[in-house]
């Protein structure tokens, strides 16, 4: 479900009305916050925009949106644009950039989030149509995704591009998710062979849309980088869905 932002603005106002909490207008330093950054409404369900991405990941469902948008204006007042490699997420403040991996294939790609959506239960971000392509989305409609706050785009002298990254995203604890299961015996015996071979795994129960999984996960890392480095040697070693997690 996509809504045009005139919808969201309104919905923004509503929540100021006579009749409830005045609205928020500053964030906690005093900073005038702007329209897309304020609490909004859709179908009786309120939403509160994050301020701060630090830290931030999320697993769910991703879907796409394409044609039906194409040219019209997005929830930051830019025009949609099927082509580019552009997401609308729920909260995440408007304009960084996150990493999306599908874990049904272990494709993945950073998209810029400039609109809001998607509203529809159970799904965390909608791709643009290119982006859904690179993922592989598009074709099933919708796939399990993990998307990992990167944060704003820069680029150096050099003319290379790089992500302003919150030191509670480079520095650890990691591990690396190899799997999960519906059944806890088969996660048990694929823990077992990760522990003979990298020392530390270990495997944890999870609730997704109300089924039952067991998911797996190997070594301990203290740096995002030692941590990417164990994905793709696990990848390389036949866990193609492997992907690094922050230790809780």
């Amino acid at each position: 479900m996509r809504l045009p932002v005139l919808a969201l603005f309104v919905a923004a106002v509503w929540l100021g009305g006579c009749s409830g909490p005045s609205p928020v207008t500053t964030a906690p330093d005093g900073t005038p916050l702007k329209g897309w950054q304020r609490p909004y409404s859709i179908d009786g369900q309120t939403y509160t925009p994050l301020l701060d991405h630090r830290g931030f990941s999320e697993e769910g469902l991703a879907s796409w949106y394409g044609k039906d948008f194409h040219g019209r204006k997005t929830s930051n007042g830019e025009i949609y644009d099927m082509y580019a490699m552009t997401a609308a997420h729920k909260t995440l403040p408007l304009g960084i950039f996150v990493r999306v991996e599908n874990q049904r294939n272990g494709r993945c790609e950073v998209v810029r989030v400039n609109d809001r959506g998607p509203f529809v239960e159970g799904r965390i971000i909608d791709l643009s149509y290119t982006a859904a392509n690179r993922l592989g989305v598009v074709g099933p409609g919708t796939a399990p995704v993990r998307i990992t706050a990167l944060g704003y785009e820069s680029t150096d002298r050099s003319g290379q591009t790089h992500y302003t990254l919150p030191d509670s995203v480079l520095h650890g604890p990691f591990t690396v998710q190899v799997g999960a299961f519906t059944v806890q015996q088969n996660a048990l015996r694929l823990c077992q062979e990760l522990k003979k071979q990298y020392g530390v795994a270990d495997w944890r129960e999870a609730q997704v849309n109300g089924q039952r999984f067991y998911r797996v996960r190997s070594g301990l890392y203290s740096s995002l980088d030692e941590a990417e480095q164990a994905r793709i040697r696990l990848r390389s070693e036949g866990f193609a869905q492997s992907f690094v997690v922050a230790v809780d």
